[in-house]
């Protein structure tokens, strides 16, 4: 399975936006994002610029990818898929992402980043309706139940990142008990339940691969 390797950090200077790929650390004072470092490259001031339509369609496309940590080829399927389903190509293309099992996991809190979901998914620690799921990609369906497996649930890096449960539960299109470490995918979501990716511009990425 291809996947990136290089400084994850670099994207977030990249986009000039925190898109909040390590966890406790992008809320911590140690993410560069806090001391406003300029873009990675040589001279970037000398690339600062009003951007044409195809650079800002490009930056959306790139920044919507690099939350969801994909690469080119599966983001495209995922569009493709969302443009053949009945309604509105952005936000089908939300709900497709949203149900990811990595993304899920991450958004039960039992990850502190969508990477860290993406590992226990590999690793075999994420069950779903009761069976062990090792694909990252595997979509979630409405009334599905998604627990850690029995012999997971000591494992301290999951229970760290069920403290921020406490601090902010979950999503509304998700429940999930903190004690048993199981919770439930209750409906695919809207796009405007979507709070923390508002900015995002889905309207452009949709031009973009329309072109």
């Amino acid at each position: 399975m291809a996947r990136y390797t290089g400084p994850v950090c670099r994207m977030c200077r990249v986009e000039q936006k925190k898109l909040m790929l390590k966890g406790n650390r992008c809320k911590s004072d140690k993410c560069p994002m806090n001391k406003k470092r300029a873009a990675p490259g040589k001279d970037p001031k000398s690339r600062v610029g009003k951007r044409k339509d195809y650079g800002e369609q490009l930056r959306e496309k790139q920044k919507l990818k690099r939350i969801y940590g994909m690469l080119e080829k599966q983001f495209r399927l995922f569009f493709d898929r969302a443009q053949r389903m009945p309604g509105i190509t952005g936000e089908n293309l939300f709900i497709l992402l949203e149900r990811r099992l990595d993304n899920v996991v991450y958004r039960l809190r039992f990850a502190s980043s969508r990477s860290q979901a993406r590992q226990l998914v590999l690793h075999g620690h994420v069950c779903v309706n009761g069976k062990k799921i090792t694909i990252p990609s595997y979509l979630v369906n409405p009334e599905n139940e998604i627990s850690i497996a029995e012999g997971s649930r000591k494992m301290m890096v999951i229970r760290d990142a069920l403290k921020e449960f406490t601090k902010s539960g979950v999503m509304p299109w998700l429940s999930v008990d903190p004690d048993t470490m199981k919770g439930k995918f209750l409906a695919s979501p809207r796009r405007s339940d979507i709070t923390d990716l508002s900015d995002i511009k889905e309207q452009m990425i949709i031009e973009l691969y329309s072109k």
